[in-house]
């Protein structure tokens, strides 16, 4: 048995990425992880992230093109540029539990599996639904490796408010995902 310490914000949003920030650092340093994800919108959590993880490779993961309108990237040109040029990276990419199901319910008004399990994960709250889809879409990717810890950041609308460790898997396993230390999370 072991005992692991959660932080529960009394609210969710932006105002918690400080501390969620330095809670994940802390325990990256003590897990000896180096990969972290983060979710960022227009990329001011990003470039904050880059800052506060020295040393680790940060993912930063965005809303894909088209997502708040026809060819329309919300995150910016200006912040892309202060991620990569510090060593991170930044991926645009399809939702991994939106996509062609969120089409369908666009068009069809009928609900498909991904947004199933998404509107699922949103039960523990929406960052807990992000940090699982960010960490799929990574994978998907290739940016992160499926047989080593990351640390997961996401949040409620912008800022982080949801930090998990879990070990990454690509979408076609999903059910094999397991986060393994919930870090902090808002209360509710």
């Amino acid at each position: 048995m072991m005992e692991r310490k959660i932080v529960y914000f009394s609210e969710p949003g932006r105002q918690n990425t400080d501390e969620v920030f330095r809670i994940a650092r802390l325990r990256a340093e003590e897990l000896g992880i180096k990969s972290i994800l983060v979710a960022s919108t227009t990329g001011d959590t990003a470039v904050k992230a880059i800052k506060v993880f020295k040393g680790a490779r940060v993912v930063a993961v965005s809303h894909f093109t088209g997502m708040r309108g026809p060819n329309t990237q919300e995150f910016t040109e200006e912040n892309r540029q202060r991620v990569v040029s510090r060593g991170g990276v930044v991926l645009t990419t399809t939702h991994a539990f939106s996509g062609l199901s969120r089409a369908m319910r666009k068009k069809f008004n009928m609900y498909l599996f991904e947004e199933v399990v998404a509107n699922t994960l949103r039960i523990f709250g929406q960052g807990m639904k992000v940090v699982c889809e960010i960490t799929l879409m990574a994978a998907d990717a290739g940016l992160v490796r499926t047989d080593e810890d990351v640390i997961s950041i996401g949040g409620s609308s912008r800022g982080a408010d949801t930090a998990v460790v879990l070990r990454p898997v690509n979408s076609e396993d999903f059910f094999d995902l397991k986060v393994k230390e919930i870090l902090c999370k808002p209360g509710f």
